[in-house]
């Protein structure tokens, strides 16, 4: 970890804050006002380990963003569906995708999904319970391609004029981009469709619905579980104690930190959250009495995921579509995150009294298992 660890800390706060966004003009002037306002407030990671740095960074990087913040991208994916809702002559129906509804984002002002699904028409598996039922009527003439390039247009228009002060970028594949004028947080609408899966059929349950979503670059269309994934790694961590949400965004922070931050970009966040979702379940749970045992396993977990790269390259994402480091590009932005968090795992151990220039991994792991940080007063 060569950057400086106070710049470190530094960059945390800002991303936790929203400041970077108030700084960069994403947001107005009212709302950049707000954030810098808000910014002066201590959070209570950073009044703990107060003479350890690199421990009191690990700390603050497992934290969800604060509450207030994020109900805020919850309320702006709310106004924007009512204006689709209201103004939209094809019928639909708007969930919330992504990191934010997961609370694994790391930004205090993060940009938010909005799926409009079409509900006039969808895709079914033929050899599901409900399609060998004739619970469907007769297949369409129309296409995922046809019906969701109209959606899309609809939604183009309608929000060029709800929005006309604001920044409407329909130059995206997959999602119209909203930000600046009125928008406290930037929302990214996508339009899709509802696919009905062989699970799904079974089970009546949305989480194992799909949807269908465009991509107007290619342009093609493209099956997605998203509610499968969020019902998936919320559960886990659940029954992680919280541990697995933290490692998630312990990771994230340190991605966007990395001194060779491109690299480090290879690696997406959702594959970062598919990949703490195979991490050790004995060490997540540890991390309810003793934090830095999350810092511990998160290293070891991303080694493992380098050294071991056909067994790693096994690795499914948590809906089950497909493997995860499913690229070369992925294995680099691996390789650069793990280099990190070797770093910062030495020098958190450091402080926590290892002593000697290369201790061994285990006598690491020992000394994060058996350090406690005290709450912030």
């Amino acid at each position: 970890m060569p950057r400086d660890i106070n710049t470190r800390l530094e960059n945390l706060r800002i991303r936790r804050k929203g400041i970077d966004a108030a700084q960069s003009g994403r947001v107005t002037a009212s709302v950049a006002d707000e954030v810098l306002r808000k910014s002066v407030i201590q959070e209570s990671w950073q009044r703990r380990a107060g003479d350890q740095p690199y421990t009191r960074y690990a700390l603050g990087a497992m934290q969800a963003v604060d509450s207030d913040y994020t109900q805020k991208s919850h309320d702006e994916a709310e106004r924007v569906a009512k204006q689709l809702h209201g103004g939209l002559v094809i019928p639909i129906e708007t969930r919330l995708q992504g990191s934010v509804p997961l609370d694994v984002h790391i930004r205090g002002v993060s940009d938010v999904d909005l799926l409009v699904i079409r509900t006039d028409f969808l895709r079914y598996d033929v050899f599901g319970a409900m399609a060998r039922s004739g619970r469907y009527t007769n297949p369409s003439s129309n296409t995922s391609m046809s019906v969701l390039r109209d959606l899309r247009s609809e939604c183009e228009e309608l929000l060029k004029r709800r929005y006309w002060g604001a920044d409407v970028d329909c130059d995206g594949g997959k999602c119209i981009a909203l930000s600046g004028g009125s928008f406290e947080r930037p929302v990214d609408v996508v339009p899709s469709h509802w696919h009905d899966t062989l699970d799904y059929q079974a089970s009546k349950i949305e989480h194992d619905r799909g949807v269908y979503i465009l991509d107007k670059k290619i342009p093609d269309t493209f099956s997605n579980l998203p509610f499968r994934h969020i019902k998936r790694v919320h559960d886990r961590d659940v029954s992680y104690y919280g541990g697995l949400k933290k490692a998630i965004r312990l990771v994230k922070n340190v991605k966007n930190d990395a001194a060779d931050e491109p690299t480090a970009a290879k690696l997406p966040s959702f594959d970062i959250a598919a990949l703490m979702y195979h991490a050790d379940e004995t060490r997540l749970k540890a991390g309810y009495v003793n934090e830095l045992y999350i810092l511990s396993e998160a290293q070891r977990f991303l080694d493992w995921c380098y050294r071991n790269k056909d067994e790693a390259g096994r690795l499914t994402t948590p809906d089950g579509l497909r493997r995860i480091l499913d690229t070369e590009a992925k294995r680099s932005g691996l390789l650069t995150i793990s280099s990190e968090l070797d770093d910062l795992a030495q020098q958190v151990a450091r402080e926590q009294g290892l002593f000697g220039p290369s201790p061994s991994w285990p006598s690491v792991y020992s000394t994060l298992g058996n350090a406690r940080v005290p709450s912030a007063a």
